[in-house]
């Protein structure tokens, strides 16, 4: 089982932070098919598990804080997942307060507000979550996924892109 996750790191830029924030994108095989693993808010609205980095935390550690906050089990030390974080799959760019984010730091920003990271999280075969009452944690595939920013928005939508550069090997149950 993988997880992709998205990190904001807080960076000092000359008396300003950069918001950057980790995002957990998991990625888990159903019907030998990968799935992202996603927090649904309501009925409508989804996103990646993750959040706000501490200013000056580091990246790995922080992603594995907000993970745990948000999606381990408190209750039982024997249930909490080990994070296996693996490579940067994307880098996504808020320029201004606006809530459009891009793939890119456009040239003419010199001090963007956010910039979000997504990462691999590598997982065991069998893995126990604690989701919040108010959220419902989807296992979505990637063909849902693809070009469905109506649904998913920008960065969520443009995920099986991301991954094409990976091969994913299923093993039968």
């Amino acid at each position: 089982m993988k997880i992709l996750s998205v990190v904001r790191v807080p960076t000092e830029l000359t008396g300003r932070s950069m918001s950057m924030s980790n995002r957990f994108l998991g990625d888990v095989q159903e019907h030998n098919h990968p799935h992202i693993l996603l927090l649904q808010i309501g009925n409508t609205f989804c996103k990646l598990p993750g959040g706000r980095l501490k200013p000056g935390e580091n990246e790995i550690e922080g992603l594995k804080r907000k993970l745990s906050s948000k999606l381990a089990a408190n209750n039982s030390p024997a249930l909490q997942p080990n994070w296996q974080i693996g490579e940067c799959v994307a880098m996504w760019w808020r320029p201004n307060f606006e809530t459009i984010m891009y793939p890119y730091c456009p040239p003419h920003i010199t001090k963007p507000k956010e910039c979000k990271k997504l990462f691999v999280v590598h997982l065991t075969e069998r893995e126990y979550f604690a989701v919040p009452k108010n959220l419902k944690l989807l296992a979505v595939p990637l063909f849902e996924l693809y070009d469905n920013v109506q649904r998913y928005g920008p960065v969520i939508s443009t995920i099986p892109q991301q991954l094409s550069r990976f091969q994913f090997n299923m093993i039968p149950n």
